[in-house]
């Protein structure tokens, strides 16, 4: 008896080993990601025709310890390649690597590649050549704990490609992932009994198709790999696989003949019903599927007669790789599945627990279950919505919030304890945008700024920054804390989810990478000192609010009456804002950003300030200072550590600062202050050089406000003046 492997998605280890035995296969043990299995290579085939779940059937043919890429490579040349492909064949290596014996994957794909090639060339005077994207031979090569298995992918690629998925949508669910979904509600049992399924929220139909497809009795191979083989491997039972492939042809016919138009999906979106409709088609299944446009929050009856048996409903709402999403969505779609099909069994793919438990149904039934790298929530409901007694029990239980775990108390009690002592401050000084957690406790490595809306009953809104993890933390682990972090800031603020802004902040070449999010436009007046601003917590890495300038911007407001302004790289120009509040007599902002621009004009407006006295300039600050012979009473100049615009040219800090501020000085006039800051960590200020043209004092600490006292090297400032 003979060994392989078939890979899965997590979460999908337990479904996948049982749908192999179900396959025929002598045994089945689930692994991380995957089952390990006993079985002939009959039956290897078999589930590369007809497995739903897997992603990959790995059929090993070497073995070895494998210390280096030397070692690699050797162990891949002992192999006699003459047995397994012909040289005019083609061929692809995928590599999965962990340890340190080699370290990059493609490297390692390249290594066995050239063991092949050369071992051929060798013995038969000829090459395979490479291709990646459909090749006679796919091999796969593992290497853990330095050991090597080297197998061939009987699939010949994904198993998740069903061949007919013409058009998708934004985020498209893969077809095995679609299928976990379906086998979780017990859709084949509940359609043998004469129930229906429904999709409110079917994007281009993914769920759907692959509910028809499987109780139609469709191999889910068979169109994928056509009347081809899925592999030249010289070892493949190619009349066993056309044996398998006529049997599942007359299963297939015999199925879809039997069919029942038991399937209806709904969108909002008409280009995703119009994707939908052209994959039915390509799946073999024209007009057994009942689509519709329809905002899920309108929907007032079910599509299609449903019969008298309970169906089974199945979504995979909306969120994002950040989880984000919005909660409201998922309250209607609960609402709309209490009020259309309470009697029946809900299967939701839901963006993690919080998203599952914003649709107010009361899950009978919890999976863990990963969208590509994304952890989700599989929620059963079953039934959908309870009756009497039950129902209002369900609803209280669900009404109260969880306990807190351990971590995620910790972290409430630091959140209470930051809160308790800045309270005195911030009342004293009227601030109501603050850092309330910095990586206080280092396991939990995250930012949260609260953000107070300037109304008369105030809005709280959280930004939350995960910093990234080393790499030696375990994904689960991450993830497991992250979620404490939230429960804890959630239960500390009260606030409700869609008030709460989650971001992750990597490290890039020379600073933080920024990027645009969400595009929800959802903008927020705050108050700072005497000014109101406009922050966004939603759509960008950043709010439009750097926290940590607060000090420094209420400085120029209190410095700037009857002065002349100028504010470089001024990002959403609340430094302007301030200046013009404290009574600047002109200002000039400068900015490459028009949509930086357009939001400190906001900004101002905001205000009640604007005339031809506040001018706002889009150019290349450096170039813009260069060329100007303005004169400034009071400059502000907080340049980012580092810019590659494609409409500029490349700006290093480090490399450009003495330039920068020779050219910002020349443009003071007598008795002018220049402000210079920068969030640089390893930033160098060039003393002796800047000593030749101004006074200098470095003034960072006196520029720290209390709520980020934990990190002094937030930013650094300075003040010059002409000599």
């Amino acid at each position: 008896m003979n060994k392989f492997y078939a890979s899965c998605g997590k979460g999908l280890e337990y479904l996948l080993a049982d749908e192999l035995v179900a396959l025929g296969c002598r045994r089945a043990t689930a692994a991380t990601a995957g089952a390990n299995v006993e079985g002939t290579l009959a039956d290897a085939q078999r589930a590369v025709l007809w497995s739903r779940l897997a992603s990959r059937v790995l059929w090993p043919i070497a073995e070895f310890d494998c210390a280096d890429e030397h070692a690699l490579y050797r162990g891949v040349a002992a192999v006699d390649w003459t047995e397994h492909l012909e040289s005019v064949h083609t061929l692809a290596v995928d590599a999965h690597v962990s340890g340190d014996a080699i370290t990059h994957a493609r490297y390692a794909a390249q290594r066995v590649k050239d063991a092949v090639v050369d071992t051929l060339r060798a013995r038969t005077g000829a090459r395979p050549d490479v291709d990646t994207e459909t090749p006679d031979l796919r091999l796969n090569l593992v290497l853990r704990k330095g050991r090597a298995i080297l197998s061939v992918d009987l699939g010949g690629g994904p198993l998740h490609r069903r061949g007919w998925r013409q058009k998708q949508g934004e985020a498209p669910l893969k077809e095995n992932l679609a299928a976990a979904v379906l086998l979780r509600g017990q859709w084949p049992k509940v359609y043998a009994e004469g129930g229906a399924l429904f999709d409110p929220m079917c994007g281009s139909g993914t769920l759907l198709i692959e509910a028809a497809l499987m109780a139609a009795d469709v191999a889910p191979g068979l169109q994928r790999h056509g009347l081809l083989p899925p592999t030249r491997w010289r070892g493949f039972d190619f009349a066993g696989w056309r044996a398998l492939c006529d049997e599942a042809r007359t299963r297939e016919s015999a199925g879809l003949a039997a069919l029942r138009p038991a399937f209806a999906g709904s969108d909002l979106d008409p280009h995703a019903i119009r994707a939908a409709r052209e994959n039915e088609a390509m799946a073999g299944l024209s007009g057994l599927i009942h689509w519709q446009v329809a905002d899920v929050a309108q929907l007032q009856a079910l599509p299609i007669d449903a019969g008298a048996a309970p169906g089974v409903a199945v979504c995979n709402p909306p969120y994002d790789a950040r989880l984000a999403a919005d909660p409201a969505l998922y309250r209607a779609l609960g609402d709309a599945l209490k009020r259309l099909v309470p009697s029946w069994r809900a299967s939701l793919l839901c963006g993690d627990a919080g998203l599952a438990q914003a649709t107010g149904l009361r899950a009978s039934k919890k999976y863990q279950i990963f969208n590509g790298a994304i952890e989700c929530a599989l929620i059963v409901c079953d039934p959908i919505a309870r009756i009497g007694h039950a129902e209002q029990r369900a609803q209280a239980e669900d009404a109260a919030p969880a306990p807190l775990s351990e971590g995620a108390q910790m972290v409430a009690n630091r959140l209470r304890k930051n809160l308790r002592k800045l309270k005195s401050w911030r009342e004293r000084e009227g601030v109501t945008c603050y850092r309330a957690y910095d990586a206080d406790l280092p396991e939990y490595a995250a930012a949260i700024d609260v953000y107070a809306s300037d109304e008369a009953e105030p809005r709280t809104y959280l930004h939350v920054q995960e910093y990234a993890a080393p790499a030696t933390i375990p994904e689960a682990d991450q993830r497991r804390r992250w979620n404490e972090l939230l429960a804890a800031a959630r239960e500390v603020f009260a606030v409700p989810r869609e008030r709460i802004a989650l971001k992750t902040r990597a490290r890039g070449k020379g600073g933080s990478k920024y990027g645009q999010f969400d595009q929800r436009g959802e903008f927020v007046a705050v108050r700072e000192g005497a000014a109101r601003l406009r922050v966004n917590p939603f759509d960008y890495l950043d709010t439009g609010l750097f926290l940590d300038h607060r000090p420094m911007r209420l400085r120029i407001a209190g410095e700037a009456r009857g002065r002349r302004f100028l504010n470089l790289f001024a990002y959403t120009g609340a430094a302007t804002v301030q200046a013009a509040v404290g009574g600047a007599a002109e200002t000039t902002t400068v900015d490459l950003s028009a949509t930086y621009l357009q939001w400190c004009a906001d900004n101002l407006r905001e205000n009640g300030i604007a005339g031809p006295q506040h001018r706002l300039v889009q150019a290349d600050a450096m170039q813009w200072l260069e060329a100007d012979r303005g004169r400034y009473d009071l400059i502000f100049c907080d340049p980012p550590t580092f810019s590659n615009s494609a409409r500029a040219d490349d700006f290093d800090i480090q490399r450009e600062h003495v330039r920068l501020l020779r050219a910002a000085v020349a443009r003071l006039a007598d008795n002018g202050v220049l402000y210079f800051s920068n969030n640089f960590r390893r930033f160098r200020f060039d003393d002796e050089a800047v000593a030749q043209f101004a006074r200098c004092e470095e003034i960072s600490a006196a520029t720290i406000p209390p709520d980020f006292a934990r990190d002094a090297r937030i930013h650094r400032c300075w003040r010059l003046e002409p000599r």
